[in-house]
């Protein structure tokens, strides 16, 4: 800092300072240049790094729906045919027990003739 009892020299300092100042201000904006285009270029690199990230989710998600959509379908195609194999077996089912009353009631026929059968063995001949 300047001090001088003079008025005149101190506006002499404040003009050497405002030259100081203003040397140093000229060669900020090389380095500002220089660092706004570091910042330009480095901030272009994250957004295309994030754009490519963007893109690789969106076809992720796209992928998954897809897989979803087609699990989805398999799933009920799966349930239809499980519901008509459904139908088959109660209708197997069905049939076995008709099968089974029809034997059960046959061998009871079968019985009652061979009881018959042996009834008629058992009584003497009428003469």
């Amino acid at each position: 800092m300047c001090r001088y009892a003079n008025r005149k020299r101190p506006l002499g300092c404040v003009l050497l300072w405002l030259l100081v100042v203003s040397a140093a201000q000229a060669q900020a904006p090389v380095e500002d240049l220089t660092r706004r285009e570091q910042a330009i270029q480095s901030g272009q690199q994250r957004t295309a790094a994030a754009y490519r990230d963007l893109q690789q989710a969106q076809y992720e998600s796209k992928q998954a729906e897809q897989d979803y959509l087609n699990a989805q379908d398999a799933q009920r195609a799966a349930q239809k045919h499980a519901d008509e194999m459904k139908r088959q077996l109660d209708a197997a089912r069905k049939a076995l027990d008709a099968a089974k009353t029809r034997e059960t009631q046959a061998r009871q026929r079968y019985d009652a003739a061979l009881s018959d059968v042996d009834r008629a063995f058992k009584q003497p001949p009428n003469k």
